[in-house]
């Protein structure tokens, strides 16, 4: 491992453990300018292709997920450890359940659910983009099981 500082190659891992998201921790230290720092090991997943809705098929990539969450959550009380959990969840249920492709409509349904749990400003603005709301009447439609769950009281 090649220090950040002082670019020798020389390290010593000083303490190693679990971290979230199946990935091991590492703290190293520099043989030769002796400052530490920290590293990640994570098993590097085989790629996963998202099938779109026209058919073509793209390379996952969760940094789009976090887009549509940013929109939908722009300047809602949902932090940024709330949208990574979201997104390591989204993830994690994908590598578990797929194994070379994924229909974009099953990332879709799962970050659509997991987001009304979050934030329900949040999870309509994202319903709108998503389900493509044509009118106030598709509003209503989606939020009427909210509403009388009490959800939204």
């Amino acid at each position: 491992m090649i220090c950040p500082f002082c670019r020798e190659g020389e390290t010593k891992v000083v303490d190693s453990r679990a971290s979230e998201d199946s990935a091991v921790r590492r703290r190293r230290e520099c043989l030769d300018c002796g400052r530490r720092f920290t590293t990640y090991e994570k098993v590097e997943q085989t790629a996963i292709r998202v099938i779109k809705k026209d058919g073509t098929r793209v390379p996952f990539d969760p940094v789009r997920i976090r887009a549509g969450l940013e929109k939908a959550c722009w300047k809602r009380p949902v932090s940024q450890e709330q949208m990574d959990d979201l997104i390591n969840g989204v993830e994690a249920e994908i590598y578990d359940n797929f194994e070379k492709e994924v229909p974009s409509k099953y990332i879709g349904e799962m970050v659509f659910n997991m987001l009304r749990e979050i934030d329900q400003v949040a999870f309509v603005r994202f319903a709108s983009v998503y389900r493509e709301f044509k009118d106030v009447n598709d509003f209503v439609e989606e939020l009427g099981p909210m509403l009388r769950e009490g959800i939204g009281a």
